[in-house]
């Protein structure tokens, strides 16, 4: 994501048990009050997945999450975990951002700091927005064009504060001529030239081409405004400056948090958070299991990772309190991807070696099966995303078991006719993918590739798996991972992942470190094309030479068995957030 679409995440489709808590479908519109009265009462079957459960606008209580794994940053430049991006608007503003909305209503880019939508002018290489009257950081003092500025230019500060995605670097300074506040020679540290700021409440955004994905990239956390005084630079994750409805009281790296109300915070300012908790609280546990035990019994109201639920924790929740369960298709891919410059994954053969020994229905049952699994997944792009197509090169979709023939035949063409010794890696807090490992691990022994399975710390992955270096020492063949489109286009999903150009020392998503100057030529043919369906023919050809490379094993397209607590209010799942709750609308019954 984070993954993240018109089309993040498909809703779940079929029969539904759906009871009388479940009111209508309309939007909770930022919070005003639409009627209805949470009452505490479970909302149903997939309640969420259709509309807005238990909708309310009472205020109170404490919303509480718990996850297996930790934010990878609080840092806006920073981040890229898809729920740590739905958390983030409880404390950050940008530009423009999603309607709080149900299903694909969500993707709709609304007005946020801005008084409306850009104007566009230069044949869409000019965008200039008015910043609105009374927006504020938690101090009480106000947001200005240049602290947006300035926060966007922290981005650019990859060997401080990498993690996060590198769109704005691209569109607005596509040679790399900046580098970064902390390195600006400027007096006031704003000499990125592609923006201008005539005054406070004016904003300028000069793209030296056009880009139709625009206000969809401003609207990410990226572009958050940081006043330079308040900037701490690596360490502003530990504790952000708010520019939301709430701040933080507290936080402590693998162990949660705690946000209060921001009393600078004004709602007439603010069109779209409700704002309806008066804490928020998070709670970083390493054990799964627990957490969904202690979901069922109420100790927490939801999951912060949303990933779906154990298969214990599952098969209680359906089978004891399906009303608090929604079960949606999110629009991430899980896979594994082979490193390039890991020997022998160098060797095309020796991937499609392991592409085909991988019995992928045994993957898709350790993923927990078609139901709290997915689908299983012929090729790297979601189905909801224009582009998309059934390319099945090696198969899949005939015979999703192994095809020990064919993975033999490539072993003997790379060289390696007994197998192979490499190393997966994979998140050790994230059951499922360790299952799917285990799984890999087992079918790959079959035609005597040995893997042996590293379990490494996922709140780390940014800093192990994400950097090429680390990941050539430690002979890393194999990385289980899984993305969701950053916003709803080819761009927002493939070319993190497959762009040359985008393979960073540190925080790096391109984990088969493509880069193919076609496939790259290939990505700003398709960012330049202003006709959605022209551009999606070139994400097919790009999708279908990344499948031909041999690079990714897709898994499934995920779905989920996620817990939604009989306290929560307002719970609706949107696209826009790869079907996640929308967090920043949430309420509680106190």
């Amino acid at each position: 994501m984070t993954t993240n679409s018109s089309t993040r995440r498909r809703l779940a489709a079929g029969s539904a048990l759906v009871v009388a808590a479940l009111l209508g479908t309309a939007a909770c519109g930022g919070g005003n009050d639409n009627g209805g009265d949470g009452d505490g009462k479970a909302a149903g079957f997939n309640a969420a997945t259709k509309g807005i459960a238990n909708k309310s606008a009472k205020k109170g209580g404490t919303l509480k999450f718990a996850g297996s794994q930790d934010f990878d940053s609080l840092d806006p430049a920073r981040m890229y975990y898809g729920f740590a991006w739905d958390f983030s608007r409880f404390y950050t503003r940008q530009l423009v951002s999603y309607a709080t909305e149900p299903g694909v209503k969500s993707t709709s880019l609304v007005p946020d700091l801005a008084t409306g939508m850009a104007e566009i002018s230069d044949d869409g290489k000019t965008y200039k927005y008015t910043l609105r009257d009374g927006v504020t950081f938690e101090d009480g003092s106000p947001i200005t064009s240049k602290d947006i500025k300035y926060g966007i230019e922290r981005t650019w500060a990859t060997d401080v504060i990498a993690g996060g995605p590198g769109y704005l670097k691209q569109v607005l300074d596509p040679k790399g001529e900046y580098k970064g506040p902390y390195k600006d020679k400027s007096k006031d540290k704003l000499g990125l030239k592609a923006i201008e700021t005539p005054d406070d409440k004016t904003i300028i955004f000069k793209l030296p081409k056009p880009n139709g994905d625009f206000e969809q990239i401003l609207a990410l956390p990226t572009s958050t405004p940081v006043p330079q005084a308040k900037d701490t630079g690596a360490k502003f994750g530990l504790k952000p400056f708010s520019s939301g409805p709430y701040k933080f009281e507290s936080y402590t790296p693998g162990k949660g948090g705690t946000l209060v109300r921001n009393t600078n915070w004004k709602k007439s300012s603010d069109p779209i958070r409700p704002a309806l908790p008066d804490k928020i609280t998070v709670t970083i546990s390493s054990n799964a299991d627990d957490i969904d035990k202690r979901l069922i019994k109420g100790d927490y109201d939801l999951d912060l990772n949303a990933t779906g639920m154990t298969q214990s924790g599952r098969t209680e929740a359906l089978q004891k309190h399906k009303a608090n369960v929604d079960n949606g298709l999110t629009n991430f891919i899980r896979y594994a991807v082979f490193p390039e410059t890991v020997a022998p994954m160098n060797n095309i053969d020796c991937r499609k070696a392991v592409i085909y020994a991988a019995d992928k229905k045994s993957l898709q049952t350790a993923r927990g099966g078609p139901l709290a699994g997915g689908e299983i997944a012929e090729n790297m792009l979601p189905k909801s995303i224009k582009g998309t197509d059934n390319y099945d090169p090696y198969g899949v979709l005939k015979d999703p078991g192994a095809n020990v023939a064919k993975a033999k035949e490539h072993l003997k063409a790379c060289g390696k006719p007994n197998g192979f010794k490499t190393t997966i890696s994979v998140r050790n807090n994230k059951p499922q993918e360790v299952a799917t490992a285990e799984s890999l691990q087992a079918s790959l022994e079959k035609v005597g590739i040995k893997a042996e399975i590293d379990q490494i710390d996922g709140a780390q992955s940014s800093s192990i798996n994400g950097s090429p270096k680390v990941v050539k020492s430690k002979g890393y063949g194999i990385i289980i991972s899984g993305w969701g489109p950053d916003f709803p286009t080819g761009q927002g999903f493939s070319q993190p992942l497959v762009d040359g150009r985008f393979i960073v020392p540190s925080g790096n998503y391109n984990n088969s470190e493509t880069d193919d100057p076609k496939i790259n030529k290939l990505f700003d043919d398709a960012i330049a094309e202003t006709d959605p369906d022209k551009a999606g023919e070139i994400y097919k050809e790009i999708n279908h030479m990344v499948s031909d490379r041999a690079v990714y094993l897709p898994f499934v397209y995920e779905k989920t068995i996620t817990w939604r607590s009989s306290r929560l209010t307002n719970v609706y799942t949107a696209d826009s957030y790869s079907g996640r709750y929308d967090y920043v609308s949430l309420g509680v019954v106190k």
